[in-house]
């Protein structure tokens, strides 16, 4: 019943080969590509560098130490106040150390000269406070006889 070459439906190995074959052909040309050098396509390199930013040169500001202590460092990092009179330093551990800043001002010689004259006015004045003016002062009073005074004794009467 099978092997009935009048059946309809029989088996026609035909579509099969035909199909292996062609894709017996298609890996004989990829492989005859392959194998044959090709020259590669240039196209223009184009090279794009991002520089990442590293905390060395970078300065932080925070309103508190509370910030200081949400922020996550990867190594010693500063955080200064906004009117730069604190500075925290944060460490990759998390410990926090606090410093208070204070301006140093650069002067030149007038500004020596009238600070050295401002000492000198303001020690003049503490002497004039401690020490009586000589224009006022004279001896004791004890030391003086009051004058226009007569030391005679009022009558006793008897």
């Amino acid at each position: 019943m099978y092997n009935n070459p009048y059946m309809p439906n029989a088996y026609n190995p035909q579509p099969t080969i035909d199909r292996i074959n062609s894709q017996m052909a298609e890996l004989e040309k990829m492989k005859s590509q392959l194998q044959q050098p090709q020259m590669p396509m240039q196209q223009p390199i184009t090279q794009n560098f991002q520089i990442a930013p590293n905390n060395n040169n970078v300065i932080k500001y925070a309103s508190s130490i509370d910030e200081v202590q949400k922020d996550m460092v990867i190594g010693d990092t500063p955080y200064f106040s906004k009117d730069m009179s604190v500075v925290w330093i944060k460490n990759a551990k998390g410990d926090i150390k606090s410093y208070s800043l204070e301006e140093i001002i650069q002067k030149d010689e007038k500004d020596i000269q009238i600070e050295y004259l401002q000492a000198k006015i303001d020690e003049l004045e503490r002497k004039a406070k401690n020490e009586p003016s000589a224009e006022y002062v004279s001896e004791p009073v004890e030391s003086q006889k009051p004058t226009g005074f007569s030391s005679i004794r009022g009558n006793k009467k008897k």
